[in-house]
């Protein structure tokens, strides 16, 4: 029932903008023909199996720098269109293609398999005996599941010169399964889309079931397929291969967090930036599918030119983590994800609280790609009022007030020691700015599930909340907030449960915070 539920849900949601984009994009390819500059062409993909896609070349003779697009999850084949002409304008051939299963495209949706991989090079090959696309001068790019196919092609095939990846993955169980929990508004979302607008293979239709049912049986080979589909997986690879890799997220991004995305970059041996902007998933690239100005696509135009053209445009010089904040807009640059972690202040989280599971306190993390975009556009994070909590259902613990501003940088730690009635249950940590009033603004959050625990007896957890950039005001306090239930996850906490928080001398509970150093 919970995963029928969740799929109706999520294909209601998502009906509206699909069902637009079909006359849409019908209505865009008559006019791109009609103007010229622009080819719609059939490309055979892995096996046969035909890929819908969309060629844009420059004018001019000779070679030039050639640039493929994966499409996003349930997006079609034109998503690319003004970005595609900007790039062509500037002198790359670019291909855009209907990702395998997707739309008018062949075949089921692989959900980023060895099929989908194989048809990146297919799509590469195809442009090289088609286009007058320069074989030594080749990149790729995308926004979420074209970010992570043109990662993962990356690590298939050395063809491929320079990568950005745009609200990507890394890490799928990451992802979408962080703290053992299932993210349900991100696997939902996703789900509903991919039956709304493609063709999900038998094995995608079971492991979404299995997931979304919280079936444990099937946990390590749902795992092990999430596994085979990330880029971490197959760093060594993208490492000898030697792409430069430009990786950009957004800080409250529900589908990918960004925590995932900053391990992988730290990972990478070769050339590579890093950015983080406000926003929720894809939303800080939207905008540039539009043709508009953005900040995240002119930093891939000038990856390109650089890597690709010989462009001595400076941003090989730039620090290479460049990190905006939700609350002054502003970008800082780092010369490493571990430099934005460098300054840690903790605050204790002492006492002992008991909380009961199954009941919602009030402290949650919004709605998947609303609550955070509307805080990208007019910064307004989730409330609550922190002294109205009911503490019968949420743990509580504040810092001393601040006399000068605590500008939050990088992923915050919490370390608690835990007992359950029960042997398995979830939690959420939230840390929140709370101002004179007691009303508190999210900072981040993150949950926590665990099986197989003896009732009663005591077990330390450690978990990172999602990666943030935000300024926590003079005269206002950090507050933690631990409760059981939140939308945005399944929970895992038996009838009846309690969850009782401890700090035991020998190994103290605490919150620790990494602040930019002034």
């Amino acid at each position: 029932m919970r995963t029928s539920l969740v799929l109706a849900v999520s294909a209601a949601l998502v009906a509206g903008t699909a069902l637009g984009l079909a006359p849409a994009a019908q209505a865009a390819e008559a006019e791109a023909t009609a103007q010229g500059g622009i080819r719609f062409v059939d490309i055979a993909g892995e096996g046969g199996t035909v890929l819908k896609a969309n060629v844009v070349t420059p004018a001019g003779s000779g070679a030039h720098p050639l640039i493929v697009l994966p499409t996003s999850w349930a997006m079609p084949q034109i998503e690319y269109l003004a970005q595609a002409k900007q790039l062509a304008d500037s002198g790359y051939v670019v291909v855009s293609y209907n990702s395998r299963g997707f739309w008018q495209s062949g075949g089921e949706i692989e959900t980023a398999g060895p099929k989908d991989i194989a048809d990146a090079s297919k799509v590469i090959d195809w442009a090289l005996a088609n286009t007058p696309a320069d074989p030594a001068h080749i990149g790729m790019a995308g926004v979420s599941y074209g970010a992570g196919i043109s990662l993962l092609a990356a690590a298939h095939d050395p063809r491929i010169k320079a990568v950005a990846a745009l609200s990507g993955w890394a890490d799928l169980i990451e992802s979408i399964y962080s703290g053992r929990t299932q993210h349900l508004q991100a696997a939902g979302l996703l789900g509903g889309a991919g039956f709304l607008t493609g063709r999900p293979g038998p094995e995608l239709q079971e492991i979404l079931g299995d997931f979304l049912s919280s079936n444990l049986d099937k946990e390590d080979e749902m795992i092990a397929w999430g596994r085979t589909r990330s880029p971490a997986t197959h760093l060594d690879r993208i490492n000898a291969n030697g792409a430069a890799i430009m990786l950009g997220n957004a800080w409250g991004d529900t589908i990918f967090p960004p925590n995932q995305y900053a391990s992988f970059y730290e990972k990478l041996t070769g050339p590579k930036r890093l950015e983080f902007r406000p926003g929720d998933h894809a939303t800080a690239e939207a905008t540039g599918l539009f043709g508009l100005p953005n900040d995240t696509w002119t930093s891939a135009h000038r990856w390109f030119d650089h890597y690709l053209k010989g462009a001595d445009n400076g941003i090989d010089r730039e620090q290479p983590v460049q990190l905006k904040s939700r609350s002054t807009g502003g970008y800082e640059g780092y010369a490493d994800w571990k430099s934005v972690n460098a300054n840690q202040r903790k605050f204790g989280l002492g006492g002992t609280q008991r909380v009961w599971a199954n009941v919602d306190s009030g402290a949650n993390g919004g709605i998947t790609l609303l609550t955070n975009a509307l805080d990208q556009f007019l910064r307004t994070p989730p409330v609550v009022s922190v002294p109205l909590l009911p503490r019968a259902f949420a743990g509580v613990w504040q810092s001393e007030r601040y006399d000068t501003p605590q500008r939050v940088r990088g992923t915050a730690k919490v370390h608690t020691t835990v007992t359950s009635t029960k042997e398995s249950g979830t939690l959420v940590a939230y840390l929140y700015d709370v101002g004179p009033l007691g009303l508190g603004k999210l900072v981040s959050n993150a949950p926590y599930t665990f099986h197989d625990r003896t009732p009663g007896q005591p077990f330390a957890v450690d978990l990172e909340l999602f990666s943030t950039a935000y300024d926590v005001p003079a005269g206002h306090r950090l507050a933690l907030v631990v409760d059981t239930v939140d939308p945005l996850y399944i929970e895992h906490n038996p009838t009846g449960a309690q969850l009782t928080f401890t700090s035991p001398a020998a190994d103290p509970s605490y919150v620790s915070v990494p602040t930019r150093q002034e």
